[in-house]
């Protein structure tokens, strides 16, 4: 499976970018946020936490904003797609997966943070749809080219990426909700109930 390199902000001439002190920045950012909260969080407690020098991040990232989403971006980098067999055991897979990743601290507190700051900053909304949306349906697209491998779906490349952006707002809207704004656990028989639903109307828009 394929994934983005591109964690943040591509620099120009100068010295080569530590790949070292870059994950220490972002491993920094994410524990400054759950320990300070996006209002008091600084550059300068990163650099210090990160054991770096400030000009060091404004050298990488313009500020706050860029710098939090690209913390954020690595964590989600982590969900993959495993070949489970079905379309199904996939979809299942991957909302664990996720469900998993979002009760991780470091990732709703940055996450949260970063959703609400956006709705003020129409910059900081591209840039969460650059690096963290779009990123991701690299497993959308993964699945639904599986599937339709196997013969679980029939191919539709006319309408596939209208298709791919409805069903990652579907996954990602429905497992957001329901473990940071509702609060409620994804199960096992929540995770089932859901894939359901999903499939059923996979198969109803096919035949459409």
């Amino acid at each position: 499976m394929c994934r983005s390199s591109s964690r943040s902000p591509s620099r120009t001439g100068g010295r080569p970018r530590s790949a070292a002190a870059d994950a220490a920045i972002l491993e920094a950012t994410r524990a400054a946020l759950v320990e300070l909260g996006w209002s008091k969080l600084t550059m300068g407690d990163v650099a210090g936490r990160a054991g770096v020098a400030k000009t060091t991040l404004y050298r990488r990232w313009a500020g706050k904003n860029e710098l939090v989403v690209d913390a954020v971006a690595v964590l989600f980098d982590e969900l993959e797609l495993p070949d489970r067999g079905s379309l199904l055991a996939d979809i299942e897979g991957v909302v664990v997966q996720f469900a998993a990743l979002l009760e991780r601290p470091e990732t709703k507190t940055a996450l949260m943070a970063v959703i609400a700051e956006s709705t003020r900053d129409e910059p900081l909304r591209e840039r969460i749809r650059t690096s963290i949306v779009e990123r991701q349906k690299r497993l959308v697209l993964a699945g639904r080219q599986r599937a339709q491998a196997r013969g679980e779906l029939p191919d539709s490349p006319a309408s596939a990426t209208g298709t791919d952006d409805l069903i990652f707002d579907v996954i990602a809207g429905a497992v957001v909700h329901r473990a940071l704004v509702s609060a409620e656990p994804v199960d096992a028989e929540w995770v089932r109930r859901f894939t359901a639903l999903l499939l059923g109307g996979l198969a109803a828009a096919a035949q459409a």
